[in-house]
């Protein structure tokens, strides 16, 4: 069986847009999709393909978009990855001990696009803090040395670096997304 991860962008951090784990399962029950399961509350979602017809994670992840969307009269931006997809960026991990160590400050930035791994170089090198930055498997690897809260790292300069906006989840979050793409609903 096929299992995909819909993470969207920018939901419930702050007083902006709102989405509960009940609409983001509705929009996928609305697309056809089935065995949704949302993981924490930040925007997490775990399907199978179910009636919908989608084969890929784009997809699958624009369903959800359009779904959610018409649901709670909000644009909502989503990115899909299958299961391989997130066992390769696991896999291609460039910062091991920061997974193992300190999981929490070791963020996947996922493009909604290509990523420009000449303007992330470009970013590394003007950073003034000690945050580590590397590409792999299509997404920035960023471990915040010295905490996410203090980096002049922000979402802006990643999206403008990476040359397309991102969605971010920390290691703890790559890890459980893995493990409920692997069990079944």
């Amino acid at each position: 069986m096929a299992y995909f991860a819909v993470l969207l962008r920018a939901v419930n951090i702050g007083p902006g847009l709102r989405v509960t784990s009940a609409d983001l399962r509705g929009a996928a029950d609305d697309a056809g999709l089935a065995d949704a399961r949302t993981l924490l509350n930040s925007g997490n979602l775990v399907v199978t393909p179910g009636s919908s017809g989608a084969s890929r994670a784009d997809d699958v992840a624009r369903l959800v978009q359009e779904k959610l969307t018409a649901r709670i009269g909000q644009e909502v931006s989503a990115v899909g990855l299958s299961a391989e997809r997130l066992d390769a960026i696991a896999a291609a991990n460039p910062f091991p001990a920061a997974a193992k160590d300190d999981p929490s400050h070791l963020q996947i930035h996922v493009p909604f696009g290509d990523l420009d791994e000449a303007g992330i170089a470009r970013l590394d090198l003007a950073s003034p803090g000690r945050e580590m930055l590397a590409t792999a498997a299509g997404v920035l690897y960023v471990h915040y040395v010295d905490g996410i809260g203090r980096s002049k790292l922000t979402p802006k300069a990643i999206d403008r670096a990476v040359g397309a906006p991102t969605t971010a989840r920390n290691w703890n979050t790559v890890t459980k997304l893995r493990a409920a793409c692997k069990q079944p609903a």
